[in-house]
């Protein structure tokens, strides 16, 4: 769960108009807007905690939030990849359930799993991630390291992120667009948790941090979260068929690979195969070309195309280079279709 960036309304003080004296007083240890604080983050924590959980399975260990009142629970893709054994445990609870895997969605990174007992279960609300406000504070909730039912606060730093995190096992790795970057600590073990607003609506489910080549590890206070309104609409898909049929991502319907040249460089994207009646290939796009760049922008490797579709929408005409097996180039119109499930 690291990336390289890559792989995972507060109060304030007295009334300033008040001239009362006990009121524009320096406030003793323990009142004022840092006790109002305290008791907002004690509130969310007591109203949201419960309904998140721990994931474990025979290849390592995750978080998830219940999302309904049926035992459905949301969680990241790369927490249950290619798990044969699914066990969940609510913060507050003793008991280990067994749990099976509903569906899940790679390209957001996105899986729901479901528990049979799903009367002790208390789902969260999830909010509207389209509403945050960078500063808005937020509090993470999940398992880091293993240390159950954790919890670290901190702010949105920014909105409309895209983030990629790379294969892991049988994760094939995403392409994370308008994700959610948090100060909040986000640890291994926090992956499918839950990014709490003081309203107590969940509107990110942590993902993946940054890490720093030239430290070697994390980056301190650089996380990426899913929004909310992402998570509610491939979940709501998984568990009503188990599949994605509305993925609201581009596609451009072709198999691709990175091209290198003969000092092992990536220098552009190969198309492998073009789907029969597909976007490409009604532009035009054939088998061993090589796209250049995608709506003005450079795609020299497989990552930064998916970038760039990440920030576009099926249905979008856009234009494309692409280079041609005898080295020319050509510019073509290609209306992008959707990513399926």
């Amino acid at each position: 769960m690291t990336t390289a960036l890559v792989l995972i309304a507060g109060c304030g003080g007295g009334d300033a108009n008040n001239t009362n004296t006990a009121a524009t007083a320096p406030a003793p240890p323990g009142q004022g807007g840092g006790l109002r604080l305290e008791q907002d983050y004690e509130r969310v924590v007591k109203a949201v905690l419960p309904s998140v959980v721990q994931i474990d399975t025979d290849t390592g260990l995750g978080s998830g939030v219940i999302y309904d009142n049926k035992g459905d629970i949301v969680t990241n893709s790369h927490v249950v990849a290619g798990a044969n054994r699914l066990r969940v445990t609510t913060a507050t609870g003793k008991k280990a359930l067994p749990a099976t895997l509903v569906g899940q969605y790679a390209p957001d990174d996105l899986a729901v799993v479901r528990v049979n007992e799903a009367a002790s279960l208390r789902p969260a609300r999830f909010g509207d991630s389209s509403r945050l406000s960078v500063g808005e504070i937020v509090l993470a909730m999940g398992n880091p390291l293993g240390l159950s039912g954790s919890v670290t606060s901190g702010i949105i730093s920014a909105v409309g992120r895209t983030v990629s995190s790379p294969r892991e096992g049988a994760f094939p790795g995403a392409t994370i667009s308008g994700a959610v970057q948090t100060s909040a600590p986000i640890n291994p073990g926090n992956s499918g948790g839950a990014l709490v607003t003081l309203e107590n609506e969940v509107i990110g489910i942590p993902a993946l941090a940054a890490s720093d080549p030239q430290i070697g590890g994390a980056a301190a206070g650089i996380g990426f979260a899913i929004p909310s309104n992402t998570v509610k609409l491939i979940a709501d898909q998984l568990i009503r068929s188990g599949r994605v049929t509305n993925s609201g991502r581009a596609a451009l319907g072709i198999t691709v690979r990175d091209v290198a040249d003969l000092s092992g460089n990536v220098v552009g994207v190969g198309v492998v195969s073009v789907t029969r009646d597909g976007p490409a290939d009604r532009a035009g796009i054939r088998p061993n070309d090589i796209i250049v760049s995608v709506n003005g922008t450079k795609t020299p490797s497989t990552s930064d195309l998916s970038d760039v579709l990440a920030g576009l929408k099926p249905g979008q005409t856009v234009p494309m280079v692409v280079q041609h097996p005898d080295g020319s180039k050509t510019t073509v119109q290609i209306a992008l279709g959707q990513l399926p499930g």
